[in-house]
């Protein structure tokens, strides 16, 4: 799970497509054995990682960006 640095929220990564996006847009999320979030995105399957959640991830409470760290 991630944290917002500035307001605190945690991603619950309700995800939000582009509208340039050309998908289905079917995605489902599972977790691991470890326990780590998984994401299937139109059959792309990923574990998004502190570097992805900076480069791509809005915080949807407060808007910004690059502001994520680990929970």
């Amino acid at each position: 799970m991630f944290k917002c640095k500035r307001c605190n929220s945690n991603d619950m990564f309700e995800l939000m497509f582009s509208p340039e996006y050309k998908g289905s847009k079917s995605f489902d999320i599972s977790y691991t054995q470890n326990g780590d979030i998984k994401i299937n995105v139109d059959g792309y399957t990923f574990i998004p990682d502190l570097q992805f959640m900076n480069k791509h991830a809005v915080c949807r409470y407060c808007g910004n960006i690059n502001c994520w760290d680990y929970k």
